[in-house]
């Protein structure tokens, strides 16, 4: 069972994950220093002993302390004190290789369109592929991990950003400067066999269709049979000479 953590303890451990070290948890603040709450709850929930904390924990800190660390609106979270908040710095000199996740279903329209924000205003990407993936699987339980080439985005006049230690930053990048998976291949569509119709009688000129349902016969086995005519025959023959004839 998990131990709970004090309300003013959760409030001083989300104070730190949204005013100093927001890049550490994968996440990435607006202008003004705001987080959507879900994406807040997400990331939280990763972190080993706060899987319980709910949008009920966040009211607690806001409405029960006295002096609460943290602010909303309109859906948002924000740290009250942002001085310490790593701010977006353009770098000449990032990292061979970051990664980042795309949903998997967009895969294929990431490939020919390149990538572009899912969200927000930046693609976020990591050093770390782990960090990558992880950041992934709040947007899809299987996201696609890519790899993109620095160099080469660079020569395609994308420009990096850092956000604080863990996080690089870019407004697209296009296609050809990053590598994925192999999409799957397509299993060829078997052709469907023509369905078996009853082939149509033709009717002949001047003729009339014969409808064998409306023919009534005679249940077999009852009614009198017609009697050959040599039985017959004989029968009275037999009868004559009973009588002497």
């Amino acid at each position: 069972m998990s131990v709970r953590h004090s309300t003013r303890q959760l409030a001083k451990y989300i104070e730190y994950m949204l005013g100093r070290q927001p890049d550490e948890f994968g996440l990435v603040p607006d202008e003004q220093g705001y987080i959507k709450l879900k994406e807040l709850l997400k990331a939280i929930w990763e972190e080993h002993g706060w899987r319980y904390v709910k949008r009920s924990h966040i009211d607690d800190i806001i409405y029960t302390l006295s002096d609460p660390p943290i602010e909303m609106q309109d859906e948002r979270i924000r740290a009250i004190n942002r001085t310490h908040l790593p701010k977006p710095v353009q770098i000449d000199h990032p990292p061979k290789l970051l990664y980042t996740s795309v949903r998997r279903k967009a895969y294929p329209h990431v490939l020919q369109q390149g990538i572009y924000p899912m969200g927000g205003s930046q693609v976020i990407m990591c050093a770390s592929r782990s960090m990558a993936e992880r950041m992934g699987k709040r947007i899809d339980p299987s996201p696609v991990v890519l790899t993109v080439q620095v160099e080469k985005s660079i020569n395609q006049n994308v420009v990096f950003y850092q956000m604080g230690r863990f996080l690089f930053l870019a407004k697209q990048v296009p296609p050809g400067c990053f590598t994925g998976p192999a999409l799957p291949r397509e299993k060829p569509q078997q052709k469907q066999k023509p369905l078996v119709t009853e082939r149509a009688v033709p009717r002949l000129a001047g003729g009339f269709e014969l409808n064998l349902e409306n023919i009534k016969t005679k249940p077999y086995g009852k009614g009198k049979k017609k009697e050959i005519g040599w039985k017959r025959d004989r029968k009275r023959r037999q009868k004559e000479k009973k009588k002497g004839w």
